[in-house]
């Protein structure tokens, strides 16, 4: 079994694949506006994950002071390349959505029940 992520600035899709087929959605729905909050949903998904920060940080190619940093709030800046890669590492994409088109809750349970 094989738990995958796609991250939107309003929304994690969380699915259960097996040998690629999808069998069932888990929709997990978030508002990030600050790196802070970036880090802290990085962290909580390497932690889901049971990886280590610096085998997470050595794949990355990143240093693990960086990385811890960064999950902890305390990075002033984490440049877009140490970013994708981390989430590479951590099976997450990032996606942006136009402020304001989100939509609410319901609304997006909604669209992804159309899909």
């Amino acid at each position: 079994m094989n738990c995958v992520s796609s991250v939107d600035t309003a929304r994690i899709l969380l699915y259960t694949s097996i040998n690629g087929n999808i069998c069932q959605y888990h929709d997990v729905y978030i508002n990030m506006k600050t790196l802070q909050e970036l880090g802290t949903a990085v962290a909580a998904r390497r932690r889901a994950l049971r990886l280590r920060q610096k085998a997470v940080a050595h794949q990355a190619g990143v240093t693990p002071e960086s990385l811890s940093r960064f999950e902890r709030g305390r990075a002033s800046e984490f440049g877009s390349r140490k970013l994708l890669a981390v989430l590479a590492v951590l099976g997450v994409e990032l996606e942006f959505t136009e402020g304001g088109q989100s939509g609410s809750l319901d609304e997006l349970r909604r669209e992804r029940a159309k899909s």
